[in-house]
């Protein structure tokens, strides 16, 4: 057996159904998905800044940026959006990808957006650069584009979670619905399905976002879904490390 069944395994076994007993097993991961999902796209996140935020709802001596302690303070609220959303099984679908946007977003877009007509919530009414060649979808084809891609996931079996999950993901990044937020958008749903489907939640390092680049390029270039497959079956096991430890040792008693 893999280290990555092992940790898919293991999350298994604690039987996790419904948001009490997923906010539980998720005590800590919120905090370090948080960290490492907003530090990818903006250096200003500070590990120590998160936690605060989500343990006591605000931050002491606090120096940086606004934009960025509105970023953290979403990060939590969309935490806790997960947790009800999981609990009540929502399903995914344009409603509740919008609304992780939404709270993601929130009181964050600049003012060049907010001028150009763009909401949180609400699909991009413009073109913005998404990488190194690409726009994203056309504003008018988003909608239609959001619709298939979440249509593919009806009925995807809980074996095919890691697929399901970076597929999703991969098409998401590449059609690029919103005018912002759309990488941590796209993790955290991301995320959404795979707990849907009995797999234990990924944290995306900051410190491999290089690798991870590579990966949605592999898409965005050639179709190619294996290096991003294979990136989060890495991610997996690194997320989920330290448990996959302490078990082992319990064992070995």
């Amino acid at each position: 057996m893999t280290d990555y069944e092992k940790a898919v395994a293991l999350w298994l076994k604690w039987y996790i159904s419904t948001g009490v007993e997923l906010a539980e097993a998720l005590s800590e991961f919120g905090i370090a998905f948080a960290y490492h999902s907003g530090k990818i796209e903006n250096d200003n996140i500070i590990y120590h800044e998160v936690r605060e935020i989500f343990e006591h709802d605000g931050v002491t001596s606090y120096t940086g940026d606004l934009r960025t302690l509105f970023e953290i303070h979403n990060s939590k609220e969309a935490n806790e959006f997960l947790l009800t959303a999981f609990n009540e099984k929502r399903a995914i679908d344009e409603t509740l990808v919008r609304e992780f946007q939404r709270i993601l977003t929130q009181n964050t877009y600049n003012t060049r957006r907010w001028q150009l007509g763009e909401r949180p919530g609400t699909y991009k009414r413009h073109d913005y650069v998404t990488g190194k060649n690409e726009i994203g979808a056309a504003p008018e084809d988003v909608r239609e584009e959001m619709e298939e891609l979440l249509s593919e996931l009806d009925g995807v079996p809980n074996e095919k979670a890691l697929t399901a999950g970076a597929y999703f993901h991969a098409k998401f990044e590449n059609i690029h619905p919103f005018a912002d937020g759309n990488g941590r958008t796209g993790r955290l749903v991301m995320n959404y399905i795979f707990l849907l489907h009995g797999h234990p939640p990924v944290i995306i390092h900051q410190e491999d976002r290089k690798d991870y680049f590579s990966a949605l390029e592999a898409w965005d270039e050639r179709q190619d879904l294996e290096p991003l497959i294979a990136f989060l079956q890495g991610q997996t096991v690194k997320t989920w490390q330290k448990q996959l430890e302490r078990t082992e040792r319990r064992q070995d008693r």
